[in-house]
């Protein structure tokens, strides 16, 4: 009898426990929302938005040809709906200026002698030119180059002589990755991958801390204005991404021989921005949350959706339209533009001004408005 009635009340005591649990998941709006959030985010991030069969590459055309069976043979790519012709060319060096700036991912170069080469069968009438700096592109492109488009052009070969055919007259060619190694497309957006989780984390409990810890009285009490306190907590972390960024790209470039084709001066001040942007983009998060697990819960839910639609592993191309418009508002998807086209690319930072231009206007309106949002009171 005592026996069962011991174990009674350890039930009613572990009821008890469990029944506080749940009352105080329901006063934590945040979390009770991130119970059913957070997995619902998922299946759209990985369901939705992440696809692998990349459609409408934008592409520049070099038509030396300029006749109507270069147009078709143009037209025919179009066709296929992976390649969107955003741009036409006068020379090679506007071609190259348009793929090192990120403007477009693929190159379409038709020789003037082409009807001569599609008669003769021994060159290639036409090539691809693909930007290997960004994942799985190469292999779309050579897809491309795969379908019998020649067998429209003065030739009625069966499907088997079609096919070859066409691999005989579209050559791809690889930009910035010939031997397409995925370390040389997945390294230096790591630069931007691990500063996103270590600057976000790090600044995120930022105010919550001074709170949970007393310090925020000693704030109130000194002349320090919100913008001067802002700015203090961003500044030691700037230098610790510096480091960061720094060692990447040694370990990159020394392990896994990763080359830095581009100045390393803009590398730096493309890392600068970036991680102004993402401090901000923390301290905005600190004034949202209340304790620092609820800090560290809203610092996940922006890394998690920046990791899967900013371009770094999946192909940017190949997300619906809604989704590529939810990662223009996130500052790693503009940072993995910058530091592929500086490191691989060669590219310079007044070439990639948009993307110089989005990282400071998100940079600025985080700041302005964790600020408005910032109160040096105790509540």
């Amino acid at each position: 009898m005592e026996r069962a009635e011991e174990r009674s009340q350890h039930l009613r005591r572990i009821a008890a426990v469990a029944i506080k649990e749940v009352r105080q998941l329901a006063r934590d709006r945040l979390t009770g929302g991130m119970i059913l959030g957070l997995p619902l985010m998922q299946m759209m991030l990985f369901g939705y938005a992440i696809n692998f069969d990349v459609r409408h590459l934008d592409a520049a055309v070099l038509d030396r040809a300029a006749s109507s069976i270069s147009r078709q043979l143009v037209a025919d790519l179009e066709a296929t709906q992976v390649i969107d012709v955003a741009a036409h060319v006068g020379s090679e060096a506007e071609l190259d200026a348009e793929l090192r700036a990120g403007r477009v991912a693929v190159g379409v170069v038709i020789p003037a002698d082409l009807e001569r080469r599609l008669q003769a069968r021994e060159r290639p009438a036409l090539q691809l030119v693909v930007d290997g700096s960004q994942p799985t592109l190469a292999a779309v492109v050579a897809g491309v180059a795969a379908m019998p488009l020649a067998a429209r052009h003065g030739e009625q070969p069966d499907r088997a002589e079609a096919g070859r055919a066409a691999a005989r007259r579209i050559e791809v060619r690889t930009l910035y990755n010939p031997e397409k190694r995925t370390a040389v497309q997945i390294v230096p957006a790591l630069i931007g991958v691990i500063l996103s989780m270590t600057m976000v984390l790090f600044t995120a409990g930022a105010i919550v801390r001074e709170r949970e810890r007393g310090n925020l009285e000693l704030l109130i009490a000194t002349p320090l204005s919100p913008l001067e306190l802002m700015i203090g907590k961003l500044l030691p972390f700037v230098g610790v991404g510096l480091v960061q960024a720094s060692v990447i790209l040694a370990v990159g470039h020394l392990l896994f021989h990763v080359p830095i084709a581009g100045s390393l001066v803009d590398v730096y001040l493309a890392a600068l921005l970036f991680i102004a942007a993402t401090l901000a983009l923390g301290l905005f998060v600190s004034t949202l949350a209340q304790t620092q697990f609820q800090a560290f819960q809203l610092a996940f839910l922006t890394m998690l959706p920046s990791i899967l639609l900013s371009g770094f592993m999946f192909p940017f191309e190949g997300m619906p339209r809604a989704a590529q418009w939810l990662a223009e508002l996130l500052p790693l998807t503009h940072f993995n533009v910058m530091i592929r086209g500086i490191v691989l690319r060669g590219a310079t930072l007044p070439e990639l001004l948009p993307q110089v231009l989005k990282l400071g206007l998100f940079f600025a309106l985080m700041m302005a408005v964790a600020i408005a949002r910032f109160r040096k009171r105790l509540d």
